[in-house]
C-alpha cells in the first residue's frame, strides 16, 4: 500500500488508508466506546479504593471526574468533524501545533495503551482460574498458569482484532450486553435489599449530601480521588479512533464518544449508589473501605446480596465471568486504537512505513495490530517475573500521566485549531472554545497532581532505593520513564522522518482524504450500518 497519504492525489474512490469504509453504525461506535473503559473491571478494582480515600463522597468523585472528560470528549468531536482521522490526538496536535507535539501525542496513546495491556491481561487470567473453582491459582497474580492464561487472551483478542472491525464489534456486542445485564442485576439486588423489610446491618439511606464534595476533609483527598476516578473513564475516545470504518464518519464517532461517556457516568453512579447503600463504608465485613476487599468489591457484595441459593451461586459466577468478560473487551479495545494511531503516523510518514500496512482480505492494519500485540506480550512477560508482579499494579497506576497528556492535548488542539473561527457563533466559542480549554486545564492539572502522588513510595506496590538513599515509587518511574523514552524516540524520529518534522506529510492544510462517497470494501455489515449494496474486498494477490 502506498503511504504517500498526505501528498499524492486521491479520487473519491479511495477509501482513506485503506481501512473497511462505513462498516460500523452509531450503536456499534458506543458499544466499542463503552466497552473500551471496562466497566465492570474499573469498578469492581476502583470503588473501593474511592471510598477509603473520600467515604461518602465516592458518588461526588464519580459525577466530578467526568466533568473534564465531557469537556474533552466534545472536543473530540469537535476535531472529528473537520478532521475524521484514525490517527485522532496525533492528527489533531500536529495539525495545531506542529510535528513535534503532535508526535508526542501519539506515543502518548501507544505508551498508555501498551502499559495497560499486562494488567487487562493478568486480570482476565486470574478470573479465568477463578471461574473454573482454581481460586488458588486465581489468587495469585504471578502464577505461571495466569500468565499463561493472559497471554493466550491477549493472542486471541489480537487475532479478532486482526480479522475484521465487524467481528471486533459484534464479539463487543456480546461482552457488553453480558456486562450491563449482570451490573443492572447487581445493582437491583442490592438496593431491594437494602431497603427490603431485612436489610443487612450495614445497609445505609441515600443522601444527596453524598454529592457534595465539600464535605471531604481537605483538598489533598480530593485531589487524589479525582485522579484515581479518571482511570474509570478512560478508553471511550476508541469511538473516534475508528472514525474511518464508520459510517457518516465526520459525525457519528464523536456524538458515540460523547454518549459513551454519558452512559459511562449513568452506569457508574447507580452501581456506586446501590453498593453503598448496600454495604455501607465500613472497614470490616462487605464494607466498601475494607481494604481486604478493594480489588474486586463486586464480587464482595455480589456473593453476599445474592446470598447461598442456586440463583446466588450462579450469579456469583456471572460476576467473575463478569470482570473476566469486561478485562478481556477492554484487551480487545485497547489494541484498536493503538494500532490505528501508528497506522495513521505510519501513512503521515512519522515511523517506519510497514505500520501503514492494510491485509488485502480484512482491511485492518496488519503489522501495526500484530507489534501492538506482541510488544504488550512481552512487556506483560517481563513485568510478571519482578517483584510477584507488583510492577503491573505500577503500570495501571503510571498511565495516569499519558491519559491525562494526551487527552488535555488534545482538548487545547481543539481550541488552538479553531481559534480564528471561536467569534462566529456562541455555541462555537462553547464546544471548541471553552469546553475543550477548560478539559485541557483540569487534566493537565490532573498530570501534574498523578506526577506528585506516584513520586510517593507508599502510592507504588513496588519501590527503588537510589544509591543516594532516595526511595521513588515505580509508578513514577514507569510514567516519567515512559515520558523522557518519548521524547528520545521523537528526537531520533526527527532525524530518520525528516519531511513529517519539516511538515510536508502533515500539516494544516494537508487534506484528510476520506471522500463522503467513499465505496464500501467490506463483505459483511453490521445491522446499524445501514449501508446497501455491499461489495466484496479485492481478492488477495
Amino acid at each position: 500500500m502506498s503511504t504517500n497519504a498526505a501528498t499524492e492525489p486521491r479520487t473519491s474512490d479511495d477509501g482513506g488508508k485503506g481501512l473497511k469504509t462505513g462498516a460500523i453504525g452509531f450503536a456499534s461506535s458506543v458499544v466499542i466506546g463503552v466497552a473500551s473503559t471496562a466497566p465492570a473491571y474499573s469498578l469492581a478494582a476502583t470503588l473501593g479504593p474511592i471510598v477509603v480515600l473520600v467515604g461518602l463522597q465516592a458518588p461526588a468523585i464519580i459525577v466530578l471526574a467526568f466533568v473534564p472528560i465531557l469537556f474533552v470528549s466534545i472536543g473530540y468531536q469537535q476535531m472529528n468533524k473537520r478532521e475524521p482521522d484514525c490517527g485522532t490526538t496525533f492528527t489533531w496536535a500536529t495539525k495545531a501545533f506542529g510535528p513535534k507535539t503532535g508526535w508526542l501525542g501519539g506515543w502518548g496513546i501507544i505508551a498508555a495503551d501498551v502499559l495497560v495491556m499486562a494488567s487487562l491481561a493478568q486480570v482476565a487470567g486470574q478470573y479465568f482460574f477463578l471461574l473454573i473453582g482454581a481460586e488458588s491459582i486465581g489468587h495469585d497474580p504471578a502464577s505461571g498458569w495466569v500468565l499463561l492464561a493472559g497471554l493466550i487472551w491477549m493472542g486471541l483478542m489480537t487475532y479478532i482484532c486482526f480479522r475484521g472491525i465487524e467481528i471486533s464489534a459484534r464479539f463487543q456486542q456480546a461482552l457488553l450486553a453480558l456486562e450491563v445485564l449482570v451490573l443492572v442485576v447487581f445493582a437491583g439486588t442490592a438496593l431491594i435489599k437494602a431497603f427490603g423489610s431485612n436489610p443487612p446491618e450495614t445497609a445505609i439511606d441515600p443522601s444527596f449530601s453524598w454529592f457534595n464534595p465539600f464535605e471531604i476533609d481537605s483538598v489533598s483527598t480530593f485531589a487524589q480521588g479525582i485522579i484515581l476516578m479518571l482511570f474509570i473513564y478512560w478508553g471511550w475516545d476508541s469511538a473516534v479512533a475508528i472514525n474511518e470504518e464508520t459510517k457518516d464518519r465526520n459525525k457519528t464517532p464523536g456524538r458515540a464518544a460523547i454518549t459513551s461517556t454519558v452512559l459511562l457516568l449513568v452506569t457508574y453512579v447507580i452501581v456506586a449508589l446501590a453498593a453503598q447503600s448496600y454495604a455501607g463504608v465500613g472497614e470490616e465485613g462487605v464494607g466498601l473501605a475494607n481494604e481486604e476487599n478493594s480489588s474486586d468489591i463486586l464480587s464482595v457484595i455480589g456473593t453476599a446480596a445474592f446470598g447461598d441459593s442456586t440463583f446466588g451461586s450462579v450469579m456469583g459466577k456471572l460476576l467473575i465471568l463478569l470482570v473476566l468478560s469486561s478485562a478481556a473487551a477492554c484487551t480487545q479495545t485497547t489494541i484498536l486504537p493503538t494500532a490505528r494511531t501508528t497506522l495513521s503516523m505510519a501513512a503521515f510518514k512519522a515511523i517506519p512505513a510497514r505500520f501503514a500496512d492494510i491485509h488485502p482480505k480484512y482491511l485492518t492494519p496488519t503489522n501495526s495490530t500484530i507489534w501492538m500485540g506482541v510488544i504488550s506480550a512481552l512487556i506483560y512477560l517481563a513485568m510478571n517475573f519482578y517483584s510477584g508482579g507488583g510492577l503491573v499494579e505500577d503500570a495501571v497506576t503510571a498511565i495516569g500521566m499519558m491519559i491525562a497528556f494526551y487527552y488535555g492535548l488534545t482538548g487545547f488542539a481543539c481550541t488552538w485549531y479553531y481559534r480564528r473561527e471561536l467569534t462566529g457563533s456562541v455555541k462555537d466559542f462553547f464546544l471548541r472554545g471553552v469546553f475543550p480549554t477548560l478539559g485541557g486545564v483540569l487534566l493537565f492539572g490532573g498530570l501534574l497532581l498523578t506526577a506528585v502522588q506516584d513520586w510517593k513510595p507508599e502510592n507504588s506496590a513496588v519501590v527503588w532505593t537510589t544509591p543516594w538513599h532516595w526511595t521513588i515509587g515505580w509508578a513514577f518511574i514507569i510514567g516519567a520513564g515512559s515520558a523522557i523514552l518519548g521524547v528520545v524516540l521523537m528526537i531520533w524520529a526527527s532525524r530518520v522522518y525528516k519531511p513529517f518534522f519539516r511538515g510536508e506529510t502533515l500539516n494544516r492544510d494537508t487534506p484528510i482524504f476520506l471522500a463522503e462517497d467513499a465505496p464500501i470494501t467490506s463483505g459483511l455489515m453490521l445491522p446499524d450500518s445501514g449501508t446497501p449494496g455491499l461489495v466484496l474486498p479485492p481478492a488477495e494477490k
